[in-house]
């Protein structure tokens, strides 16, 4: 019995789609036919053919559904756009194929430009199995050229994403080079063009690296992370590829920013997020839980309805929100500076929490543990007050002010006192104690408190939707007067 004739596995009853017999296909030598389906059902078989996790597919459950089924498709976020994927040759290739899972389960098409280099990690057998197109790869291809020129290719898609974008292919985005399929593409393109990052911890942070990546934002290519992690190499840092599902979730949010309203177009919004670092010596430092989902996703919405929108961020594990201008900082001093460096701003939410204390005095060297010493004895010392300072009046003034109020009881009492105490127009109030799950979870509770005494309760919400009703109260507000 052949594969590519199958729809469902006959050992475990599991769909088998389309693009995974066509992986069969396109893998002959390792199907054909197969006697014994106990021991390896097709639908596995065809699952690591594609390069595709199997670790969830079912194991001689009739009832059961491959992770490929459009029976477990998420919402169609993506439905009718068409993303151009440029491989370029870095180890995280080896997660494009679910890349484009991912894509395409959201409702995109798929077509991708492999690199030389990206060959040496992925296949295009693989590629072309996953996405079900042709996946092109020679600049000089007579056939590849009569069928799709590389000038259509580079526009017939509705936004150009390149992941993973090594060290190499930044600078020759950055200086203009055209000497392959990919680099032709990019430069004839005339369509959006988003990047993730993937390369060795040094080879982001050096100077050329960190200057290509600004040259190309200057020039309105869309980053996205990296993240910090491990790395094949065996270093950790900054570098590190997005996870596919972020990049897939970034898209769509994108997609969303291009397509909503603008009523904030022309404002511009300033936005805190995370955590501060407040350092001990080189190695400790006081900080707090805070993951920074929920000032992230304020940045994303005010720039979906169109501000411009300078998001100042304490150290976090998120990608960058689409569409806007990240300042990174660590402690409450830098963060305090890079508000002042970004007004003047119609909008300010602080939505960072902020260490209230630093060290009066870091060490400059580890402290160590002395026998019988007992631990050192440190002095704490406060810490600017960023919500008060840009609070005050003065020419610099956004004309609206929203701070955060995360507290364990007392919720709306404590919040309502610090939103007269801090002088901010309006204050966003969370209950943070550990059993709400706030810090660090996807979901907050929130009262908003007016500058004219109403509140309003959103209750056990996603924080993108608390983030969602949040903007477009600000809009309201800038729009209708709404105070």
């Amino acid at each position: 019995m052949l594969l590519d004739n199958l729809s469902r596995c006959p050992a475990s009853g599991a769909s088998i789609p389309p693009r995974m017999r066509m992986a069969a296909r396109l893998h002959p030598s390792r199907f054909g036919n197969i006697p014994d389906f106990t021991a390896r059902p097709p639908c596995i078989l065809a699952a690591e053919c594609a390069d595709l996790p199997v670790n969830n597919l079912p194991h001689h459950r009739a009832e059961g559904i491959s992770p490929l089924s459009t029976a477990q498709s998420p919402v169609q976020s993506l439905a009718g756009r068409r993303v151009l994927l440029i491989v370029a040759g870095g180890i995280a290739a080896f997660k494009t194929p679910d890349l484009v899972r991912r894509l395409r389960e959201r409702g995109a098409s798929v077509r991708v430009v492999l690199t030389d280099g990206g060959a040496q990690f992925v296949t295009p057998l693989t590629l072309q199995a996953v996405s079900e197109d042709t996946v092109y790869r020679d600049l000089w291809s007579l056939t590849d050229e009569s069928a799709m020129g590389h000038i259509q290719l580079s526009r017939s898609a509705d936004v150009v994403l390149v992941a993973p974008a090594t060290a190499n292919i930044l600078a020759r985005m950055a200086h203009g080079l055209a000497d392959d399929l990919a680099t032709t593409v990019l430069l004839a393109t005339d369509k959006p063009v988003l990047v993730a990052p993937a390369m060795n911890v040094r080879m982001y942070e050096h100077p050329a690296t960190q200057a290509n990546l600004a040259l190309l934002a200057a020039r309105g290519v869309g980053i996205i992370g990296p993240d910090d992690g491990a790395m094949a190499c065996g270093e950790y840092g900054p570098g590190r590829m997005v996870e596919p599902l972020s990049i897939a979730e970034y898209l769509a949010g994108w997609f969303a920013a291009q397509a909503a309203p603008k009523p904030l177009a022309g404002r511009h919004a300033l936005v805190t997020s995370g955590p501060t670092h407040e350092p001990i010596d080189p190695v400790r430092y006081i900080a707090n839980r805070s993951s920074g989902k929920q000032g992230h996703a304020i940045a994303a919405a005010l720039a979906a309805l169109g501000a411009r929108v300078t998001l100042v961020s304490g150290p976090v594990r998120l990608p960058d929100p689409p569409g806007v201008n990240v300042v990174a900082v660590e402690t409450a001093a830098q963060m305090l500076a890079a508000c002042r460096a970004a007004l003047p701003a119609d909008i300010f939410v602080a939505a960072a929490a902020v260490a209230d204390w630093r060290v009066d005095g870091a060490a400059g060297q580890k402290l160590k543990k002395r026998e019988g010493g007992g631990p050192p004895a440190l002095t704490l010392t406060e810490n600017p007050d960023i919500l008060a300072n840009l609070s005050a009046a003065g020419p610099d003034r956004p004309e609206l002010v929203v701070g955060f109020a995360a507290e364990t009881n007392d919720v709306v009492a404590y919040a309502r006192a610090k939103r007269l105490r801090k002088g901010c127009d309006w204050i966003v109030a969370n209950d943070v104690s550990p059993a709400t799950g706030t810090f660090g979870g996807d979901r907050n509770s929130v009262h908003v408190i007016r500058a004219d005494g109403t509140e309003e309760a959103w209750e056990n919400l996603a924080k993108t939707e608390v983030a969602s009703r949040l903007a477009t109260a600000i809009s309201d507000h800038f729009v209708n007067g709404k105070k």
